[in-house]
């Protein structure tokens, strides 16, 4: 079958970083389901894996969205069955969705939205639990409160989900940043109630809205570079939710005076310590996937590159590092 692997760390000037490769078809065992994949989307990890993890020569598929057709299961499966349109954000310890079958545990998979294209449904899955994750499991934000939510970089493809999560699923204020006009008003028309700018100082932009302190906060990127202004914008006991490793100066101590807790996000972490709770990532995604077909939430895609190879990866690649993307990056057919 076609894939797309990469067998050295390489920067994308170099032609070889990403390849196109024939690779055996893999075939489907106990929770496994076989997916035909249609469309995928490109993510930050993607590049991060690329340029830190070297195969030393041996193949390598990236790739953590996709949508696709069941096409066979394992024995254990119980959640779908063959002919199965569905979509998912995989598991980092294995081969990724860069390929044009894969297999992938029915516990982290969700059926499609069955009103969104292949295209438009690639790009929501990683992006979605992120937010998912992050606003209700790791920020604590539910219904019954009324937070101020500063959304850090909410242009990019969590931020962007995470919005209208927000907004439709809490009663929280919702403040996000981003630096670009275009951006901007990507962000405002996903429903932020405000929009700054995080390449300007944070706490006179929110002067001029009357807000004098949030609440939470949800840091998509940079959070070495933000996190003294946003511990000072923090309430006492306020929350900081995070994705990215931390950076060496990221110095934590900061939150101390304030009792500011940090939560990690990692949306891989269930799949890959196999947790208890492993299948709620099935049920979360289904829930999206409804909320979807709705009309409450909308697809995240930004740019649609063409056909799965690695000319068009590596392109993809190439934006994703730019960090001047709006929502999320797409390919689709072999």
């Amino acid at each position: 079958m076609k894939a797309v692997a990469y067998r050295h760390s390489l920067a994308t000037d170099d032609p070889l970083c990403l390849i196109d490769v024939q690779i055996e078809k893999p075939e489907a065992t106990g929770y496994d389901l076989l997916v035909k994949v249609a469309a995928v989307s490109v993510n930050p990890v993607d590049c991060k894996v690329r340029l830190n993890v070297d195969p030393m020569g041996n193949n390598k598929i990236l790739g953590w969205d996709a949508v696709g057709t069941v096409v066979a299961i394992g024995e254990q499966v119980s959640l779908f069955k063959v002919g199965d349109e569905v979509f998912y954000a995989g598991d980092i310890t294995r081969s990724g969705s860069n390929a044009e079958f894969q297999l992938v545990d029915e516990r982290i998979v969700g059926h499609k939205p069955s009103t969104l294209s292949n295209a438009e449904a690639a790009a929501l899955p990683l992006t979605s639990i992120t937010a998912w994750e992050m606003l209700f499991d790791r920020l604590d934000i539910n219904k019954n409160t009324k937070p101020i939510l500063l959304v850090v970089g909410a242009s990019g493809g969590v931020g962007s989900i995470l919005i209208q999560l927000a907004k439709n699923l809490t009663q929280a204020t919702v403040i996000g940043t981003a630096s670009r006009p275009e951006s901007q008003a990507w962000v405002k028309q996903l429903g932020a109630d405000y929009v700054i700018d995080h390449s300007q100082p944070l706490k006179p932009q929110l002067a001029q809205l009357n807000i004098a302190q949030v609440s939470h906060v949800a840091c998509t990127t940079h959070a070495h570079l933000h996190l003294p202004a946003l511990v000072d914008l923090l309430k006492p006991q306020g929350k900081l939710a995070i994705i990215e490793y931390a950076a060496p100066n990221l110095d934590i101590n900061l939150l101390k005076d304030k009792s500011i807790s940090l939560h990690w996000e990692f949306m891989f972490t269930r799949a890959k310590h196999a947790s208890e709770d492993m299948v709620e990532q099935h049920h979360l995604l289904n829930k999206v996937a409804q909320l979807i077909d709705r009309g409450t939430l909308i697809t995240t895609l930004g740019k649609h590159l063409g056909s799965i190879n690695a000319v068009n990866l590596r392109s993809a690649h190439q934006l994703s590092e730019s960090n001047q993307t709006i929502g999320k990056i797409v390919l689709e057919g072999f």
